[in-house]
C-alpha cells in the first residue's frame, strides 16, 4: 500500500507544470464579473496598487490540466512584508479558492499550489502587506476543471483521505537560518459538488479540506483556508527559513469534521 501511494504522489509531484517561455507572459484581461465579486472578495478593503513590483504570480497560458492548474506566487521585492493572500478565479462558481496566511519564515514568499479552473479566467492574486493590499495575476484558459471526474472512485478515495508525504530539497545558503524548499502531498478527494459518482451518475456532494496548518516545531509557516476551488490531493510547493526543527507538522480539518494530523520528518524526503 506504502509503495503504490509512494508512486502515486511522487508521480502527482514531478507531473508537468508551468508552461514554458512566451505563455507564462500572460497578463489579467478586462473582466466584468470583477466589479460584482470585488465586494464579496474584499467587504470594505481597496487594493491600493498594482502588486507586480512586489510579486509575479506564473500560471500556464493554456493549462494541460484543468483540474491541476499550478499557480506560483513569487515575491520579487522582500523589503515588502506579505502577510496574506487571497487567490482568486474570477470565473470559477466559488472565485474565492484560498486565502492564505504566512508566518514570517515563508518571506520572501515563493509558493505553489494546484487549483481547478472551470472556464476561461484571471487568476489574480490579493496581497496584504505593510503597504496595504496590492494585486496582480494572469489570464488562463482552461475549461471543466471544477466538475473533471475524480481520478478514483469515491470508496477508494476516501480509504486514503488524510495520508501525507513530504518531500524536501536542499538547502540554499549557508546562513544560520537556511531557505530550504519543501512540498506536501495530501491525500484527500477535495469534491467539489459538481462532480458525479461514475456509476450512479449522481451528483457527489462538495467534502474538502477547508483549513490547513503547516508548523516546523511550535512555528507556523502557513495556514491555508480552502475551498471548492483547490485541486484534487492538494499539493503545496513552498521555500522557508529552517529554523532547525526536525519535522515540519501538517494539521488538516475538512467539511465533514474530520481532523488529519501528521508529523512529517525534513530528514524522510522522497
Amino acid at each position: 500500500m506504502k509503495s503504490a501511494l509512494a508512486a502515486a504522489l511522487t508521480a502527482l509531484a514531478l507531473s508537468p507544470g508551468l508552461a514554458t517561455g512566451g505563455e507564462i507572459s500572460n497578463p489579467m484581461t478586462d473582466s466584468p464579473i470583477w466589479s460584482d465579486l470585488k465586494g464579496y472578495i474584499l467587504g470594505e478593503d481597496v487594493v491600493t496598487a498594482d502588486g507586480s513590483a512586489v510579486f509575479d504570480i506564473d500560471a500556464p497560458y493554456r493549462a494541460h490540466d484543468a483540474a491541476t492548474v499550478p499557480v506560483v506566487i513569487h515575491q520579487t521585492d522582500p523589503s515588502v512584508r506579505i502577510k496574506s493572500a487571497r487567490l482568486v478565479i474570477d470565473e470559477n462558481p466559488a472565485p474565492l479558492a484560498a486565502t492564505i496566511t504566512f508566518g514570517p519564515a515563508m518571506a520572501p514568499i515563493d509558493m505553489e499550489l494546484r487549483v481547478r479552473v472551470n472556464q476561461y479566467s484571471n487568476i489574480r492574486v490579493i496581497a496584504d502587506t505593510d503597504r496595504g493590499l496590492l494585486m496582480t495575476g494572469r489570464f488562463v484558459k482552461a475549461s471543466g476543471g471544477c466538475s473533471a471526474p475524480a481520478t478514483k472512485d469515491p470508496e477508494k478515495a476516501l480509504a486514503g483521505m488524510g495520508q501525507m508525504m513530504l518531500r524536501t530539497f536542499p538547502a540554499q545558503g549557508a546562513m544560520s537560518t537556511p531557505r530550504r524548499e519543501a512540498q506536501i502531498m495530501i491525500r484527500h478527494p477535495n469534491y467539489s459538488g459538481l462532480q458525479r459518482d461514475p456509476i450512479s451518475q449522481l451528483f457527489i456532494a462538495a467534502h474538502f479540506i477547508d483549513l490547513l496548518e503547516v508548523w516546523q516545531g511550535d512555528e507556523m509557516l502557513f495556514t491555508v483556508e480552502g475551498g471548492i476551488s483547490v485541486s484534487e490531493n492538494p499539493v503545496f510547493r513552498f521555500s522557508y527559513s529552517d529554523n532547525g526543527a526536525p519535522d515540519l507538522r501538517v494539521v488538516a480539518h475538512d467539511t465533514e469534521g474530520n481532523r488529519f494530523e501528521r508529523t512529517l520528518e525534513k530528514a524522510g524526503s522522497i
